[in-house]
């Protein structure tokens, strides 16, 4: 029997205009493979019995995952909110915030507040629904910040605010 668990908080519908650009390249990229896996599909499909065709077998996963993403980049590109302009307060963190803190160790770490679909833990882009980004919205420079963390409480000190006028790449 199966644990019930509560439906899981939708994400939010901001991304950014390289974001967007992003998924909507990934889903014309997608509707070209798609066509070619239809190709080898039907040339697999043609060779006898597919019970045993391991081809066939394989292009049709790859089909079902490929109908997957299309499903979801066409539903998640109709709700999506594109946040392209500067804030009015540049002073403040807002979405697409790029924010370097000061760990209570000294360190510093930046990390550029995006969109659920652009999180990139290499470039450290956080997703404007975690906790951290949570607890940055709408502070200003030199506050600090506590976020909760399964230890108890970290603390942050905002020590910079940028937002980028160019295009992310």
């Amino acid at each position: 029997m199966a644990r019930w668990r509560p439906p899981a908080r939708p994400s939010s519908p901001y991304i950014t205009a390289a974001g967007h650009r992003r998924l909507q390249d990934e889903l014309k990229a997608l509707w070209s493979r798609r066509r070619e896996v239809v190709k080898a599909l039907t040339a697999a499909a043609a060779e006898g019995d597919r019970s045993e065709n391991a081809e066939y077998i394989y292009r049709k996963k790859q089909l079902r995952e490929i109908d997957g993403r299309i499903r979801y980049l066409q539903k998640r590109l109709d709700v999506v909110e594109v946040v392209n302009a500067q804030p009015s307060d540049p002073s403040r963190v807002f979405f697409g915030a790029l924010v370097s803190l000061e760990q209570e160790d000294g360190e510093q770490v930046t990390y550029r507040i995006v969109g659920a679909d652009e999180i990139d833990a290499d470039r450290g882009w956080i997703s404007v629904d975690s906790p951290v980004a949570r607890a940055l919205l709408g502070k200003n420079l030199d506050d600090e910040v506590s976020v909760p963390v399964p230890g108890g409480q970290r603390r942050l000190f905002i020590v910079d605010i940028a937002y980028s006028s160019t295009v992310d790449p």
